[in-house]
């Protein structure tokens, strides 16, 4: 039986630079602890946009340049990337949207070789991508149990943050 965490988006851009708060700064350190906790596989997502970002939908409703492939922005938390090296069995997945076909499809094939036991969730921000990778974590695998780590993520504003964990504790995803 395997348990996965899943790093979602623990990158420059979300956490010091264009669209990053205090509160995201706040929680490499929690993130990082939760890492070396030991996990059998950690996927890590990363937003990734290009430079025609700004005439995209999404760049229509967050005219923010963010996470452009290959800028300072894009990379992950160099904190959060040495913790996840450290551990060894990992997986960046690079997604052009909120939510992760990619990273549910390969949970699935993982868990026909080796049940999966547990999904556990952390990153930025909680009321975007968090909560969408969560959702289709929790469709897909409905009877495993998926957890989030509430002080390993952060949201765009603090109240949109706890929206997003009464949200995902609706949908019967264990809040940590």
């Amino acid at each position: 039986m395997k348990k996965i965490l899943i790093v979602v988006d623990m990158q420059k851009d979300f956490i010091d630079g264009s669209l990053g708060t205090k509160e995201a700064v706040s929680i490499v350190d929690n993130v990082v602890k939760e890492i070396k906790k030991g996990y059998d596989l950690i996927i890590c997502t990363r937003d990734t946009h290009h430079e025609d970002y700004l005439s995209s939908n999404e760049g229509k409703h967050l005219p923010v340049v963010h996470c452009v492939k290959g800028s300072e922005g894009w990379q992950i938390d160099p904190k959060v990337m040495k913790a996840v090296e450290e551990m060894g069995n990992y997986q960046i997945i690079d997604k052009p949207t909120f939510g992760s076909e990619k990273m549910v499809e390969i949970l699935k094939e993982m868990d026909k070789e080796e049940k999966i036991e547990e999904i556990t969730l952390l990153g930025l921000c909680t009321d975007i991508c968090v909560v969408s990778n969560a959702l289709l974590v929790k469709a897909a695998f409905p009877e495993i149990r998926v957890s989030v780590k509430k002080d390993c993520c952060a949201g765009v504003t603090p109240e949109s943050h706890e929206a997003a964990l009464t949200t995902m504790k609706m949908c019967q995803i264990e809040v940590e």
